[in-house]
Formats: structure tokens, C-alpha cells, sequence
């Protein structure tokens, strides 16, 4: 199972470059920068840099998307990493959400991600496509490059099976939840016709030995996912949170909210610290190394092909992940 990290372009450029080499490094197998214009550098520019001063990791976007970036943008950005990174590059591509609510604009429906990744496709294919208006143009020097789709709904999932290369669970590792999206992925791929797509299961994860403790900063995410309708999926596990349509006074959001402290505060009033930890221990990595091993091997069981780890945070490095994870996790995962 292929053990990648996320890492958020919230440094200078330089700075993610090394970090990138550090998890090569390290022993990681992939690097994923998300994309979101008014929060970090630009993911494309980064994802070059970190191309450049790397020779084996895999680097991804996780995720980009089709309303701040027109299909045509999209297709040549990935086309021009992936020379940089033969072999290395995954475009990872969503419905946009931190991209898209902070200049007022909507996620993509999903008819408009299969239209737009499908140009994407057939731009990196080589093929003409009709934009409208007679305009019929195609990409010069194009080079295929292997595009996987985020989702966390079914119908999003049963497409990210029926038109992607890999599909990106955002929806944690709980057994039953995890179980139902990868079933979910495998429905789309059979009624394409297609062998079944490698899954990545994304994780928030903390090598500790107090997760009673640790679990508290994971309450703006927890409460998010209630927003956007997981509450059934949390319910799965016992976790019970009485999710408001906004919580005031965080910027941008709660996922991404800038004063992460205020934000846990903030969220008090809607969980508990006892579901804090259960939602940690049930959908998280937290735990001690030999914990996290031992999910992990739960995990790829699930029929995970891969895993996406994530430090809470948005505004700085997963420097604490990748040191703790390389000294204790990987070596258990080695043996």
C-alpha cells in the first residue's frame, strides 16, 4: 500500500521543494498539494518545483478543480509537471469547494466534472475538442497523465469508478464507511465495464499516545463533516454532533480556519471531547505507532490501494507527521 502525505503550499516554493525531498526521503511514496488560490501558492507552480528536486517519490494534486481552472488551463498544467516528473505525476481533481466558496462561485455538479475532466482527458490524449462557438482546437505535445477523482457521496463515487484512473475517499477509515465507498467506486468501474480503479483513502493522522488528549483539535473537522451530511457515517461510530449551517467567526472555514485554536473553542458547543476521541479512534490515525500499523493493515484489507496523510492545519508544514510516521510507523510497516 503506497503511503503518501499531504502537504499544504503554505511555505515559499523553495521550502515545499525540500519538504517534498524530505519525504522522498523519509520513505514516503507520494507527495499531494491541494489547490486553493487564496490560501496557498499556486499548486501547479509548487508541484514543478518538488518535480524538479526529486527523483522517485510520486507528486499529486489533491485536489484541483474544473471551475477556477478552465479545462484547457487544467490539461496543459498537468501535461508540463508530468515532463517534469516522468511516470511520477497524478492529477488529482474535485468539485472545488475551498477554490470555489471565497470568490462566490459553486462546486462543479457532477455532470459538469465528467464533461470537463473528460476534455481534460482528451486533451492529454491528443484529440481535437469542440469548445463552442466553432472554436475546435486541440493541446500541442500532448502526454497522457493519469487522473483520480475526490469524492465522499455515492453517485461522486460510483463516477470517480466509471471515468477516472483512481478515485480519493475523503471520508476517514472507518470500517463500515470505508467498506461502503470502495464498494461504491467498484459499482461505477463495473457499469463502465472497466477493471476496478485504485482507491486512496485520505486519513487524518497523529502518532501519540494521548489520543483523549490530541483528539480535540479535531473538532472543526468533525463538525464540517456533519455540516456536508456525514452525520449517518459519524452516527456509524457513535460520534454525535449537533452540526449548525455555519459556525460564526471562522474564516474561511472550518477546515481551513486560520486561527485553528478559536476554532476548536468554536466547536465546543457542538461535540464533546468524549466523541472527539471516538471519531479519532474510529475515522482517524491517532494512536500510538503499533495502533496505526495495526489499522493501516485494516485498511488495505478494505481493498485501499493507497493513503493520503493529513496533519491538522492548513498554514503549516506536516513536519511533525513526516518525522513521527518515519521514525516509528514506517519501520513497523517495513517488518
Amino acid at each position: 500500500m503506497r503511503i503518501g502525505i499531504r502537504v499544504p503550499p503554505c511555505a515559499p516554493a523553495g521550502r515545499l521543494a525540500r519538504f517534498a525531498a524530505d519525504a522522498e526521503r523519509a520513505g514516503f511514496d507520494q507527495v499531494w498539494f491541494p489547490d486553493s488560490q487564496l490560501l496557498w501558492r499556486d499548486v501547479f507552480a509548487v508541484a514543478a518545483l518538488a518535480a524538479a528536486g526529486t527523483g522517485r517519490i510520486g507528486i499529486g494534486t489533491a485536489v484541483t478543480n474544473v471551475v477556477t481552472r478552465h479545462p484547457s488551463v487544467l490539461a496543459s498544467a498537468a501535461r508540463t509537471v508530468a515532463e517534469l516528473a516522468p511516470g511520477r505525476f497524478t492529477l488529482g481533481a474535485g468539485v472545488g469547494n475551498s477554490s470555489v466558496a471565497p470568490i462566490g462561485l459553486r462546486p462543479s455538479t457532477g455532470r459538469e466534472v465528467r464533461e470537463r475532466l473528460g476534455t481534460v482527458r482528451a486533451l492529454l490524449a491528443g484529440s481535437e475538442v469542440d469548445f463552442g462557438a466553432g472554436a475546435v482546437s486541440r493541446l500541442r505535445d500532448p502526454a497522457p497523465v493519469p487522473i483520480h477523482l475526490a469524492a465522499t457521496g455515492p453517485n461522486n463515487l460510483r463516477l470517480a469508478g466509471e471515468i477516472a484512473d483512481g478515485a480519493i475517499l475523503l471520508a476517514g477509515i472507518a470500517p463500515e464507511p470505508l467498506a461502503a465507498a470502495v464498494a461504491r467506486v467498484g459499482e461505477g468501474a463495473r457499469r463502465a465495464g472497466r477493471e476496478p480503479v485504485p482507491v486512496t483513502a485520505s486519513a487524518f493522522c497523529r502518532v501519540t499516545e494521548d489520543v483523549d488528549r490530541d483528539a480535540r483539535e479535531l473538532k472543526p473537522i468533525c463538525v464540517a463533516i456533519a455540516q456536508g451530511g456525514g452525520g449517518p457515517f459519524l452516527a456509524m461510530a457513535g460520534v454525535r454532533v449537533e452540526a449548525p449551517d455555519r459556525v460564526p467567526g471562522v474564516y474561511p472555514d472550518l477546515v481551513h480556519a486560520e486561527d485553528w485554536p478559536a476554532a476548536v473553542r468554536a466547536c465546543d458547543r457542538y461535540l464533546t471531547d468524549a466523541d472527539a476521541a471516538r471519531f479519532a479512534r474510529a475515522f482517524c490515525l491517532f494512536g500510538t505507532a503499533a495502533q496505526i500499523a495495526e489499522r493501516l493493515a485494516g485498511v488495505r484489507a478494505a481493498g485501499v490501494d493507497g493513503v493520503l496523510l493529513q496533519h491538522v492545519g492548513s498554514y503549516d508544514l506536516p513536519d511533525e507527521l513526516l518525522t513521527g510516521f518515519r521514525d516509528q510507523v514506517l519501520p513497523r510497516l517495513a517488518r
